[in-house]
């Protein structure tokens, strides 16, 4: 379960996040199918959804005691709501802005570009035949990009975040449509520790992740459950309900685990870490 990572601790720390930034669903819905949990037979219920993001909400603001700004959602935006998916952001209070892959996403687009130039952010922008989808595509750890490819992010994009940042990126081939976006399937959780569902990854990729990381294996029946979609703040990480495993794992380790029920937003293909952005400035 354990490898030697190829860096020391003090060089693999997550970059913990100062705030968060969320989206209430007031316009939550599935319309249409572009990832493999989406089904037009299966639709959320929509007070439900209401009941379980306020939960997750309440937990983050008032459990742990992270800020959380808000961004209101769009009305032809019903997956506005996840917003790791807006951009990746970065130190100095800058944001690498997504580039959709589908066009029911791109949508969203120009209403984070207006709220984080709003916010007083920098905002750099991909080339427009260069698909990325933010952080639900990659994570910062330290001065290094950990950034998932080929279902809804190009290798392109991961050129262009080094070439912006200086920094290295870890590129790692997703290869199964249910785990479409990296935070489904990869948890960074602090120092030099991560959680991951190996096959959704490429034998490179899993290759890369065991050499870099110390790793904790989630099994297919918790993977199925968005264990990997968990907010981590510190030593608290909010996850989906029904986890036992992982629980019992980060518990272990000295985590406070806070289990939220996220049925109505998997049915869309997102949990926790798919509602929240990870903000470096508050």
């Amino acid at each position: 379960m354990q490898t030697t990572p190829t860096q020391s601790t003090s060089e693999r720390r997550t970059t913990q996040p100062k705030a968060l930034l969320m989206c209430a669903p007031s316009a939550y819905d599935l319309l249409y199918e572009i990832n493999a949990w989406m089904h037009l037979s299966d639709r959320p219920d929509k007070q439900l959804a209401w009941k379980q993001w306020e939960q997750l909400y309440r937990t983050l603001t008032e459990q742990i005691g992270i800020p959380v700004r808000l961004i209101e959602q769009a009305s032809e935006a019903p997956d506005m709501v996840f917003t790791a998916n807006a951009g990746l952001p970065l130190p100095g209070k800058q944001i690498v802005l997504s580039r959709f892959r589908h066009p029911e996403r791109q949508v969203e687009e120009p209403y984070f570009e207006q709220w984080f130039h709003e916010q007083g952010y920098t905002v750099h922008l991909m080339p427009y035949d260069c698909a990325f989808e933010g952080e639900g595509d990659a994570f910062v750890i330290d001065e290094l990009i950990v950034a998932g490819y080929l279902k809804r992010t190009d290798i392109c994009a991961h050129r262009y975040l080094s070439r912006l940042t200086g920094w290295e990126v870890l590129s790692l081939e997703l290869v199964d449509d249910r785990w479409y976006h990296l935070d489904t399937c990869f948890l960074p959780l602090g120092d030099r520790l991560v959680a991951y569902y190996p096959e959704a990854f490429d034998w490179y990729a899993r290759r890369v992740i065991e050499q870099h990381f110390e790793t904790i294996p989630v099994s297919p029946e918790e993977a199925l459950k968005f264990a990997c979609n968990s907010v981590v703040i510190g030593k608290h990480v909010v996850m989906p309900a029904g986890c036992p495993i992982l629980r019992f794992y980060l518990e272990e380790r000295g985590y406070t685990v806070h289990e939220v029920p996220m049925s109505e937003f998997i049915k869309s293909g997102g949990a926790c870490k798919c509602l929240v952005l990870y903000l470096p400035e508050d």
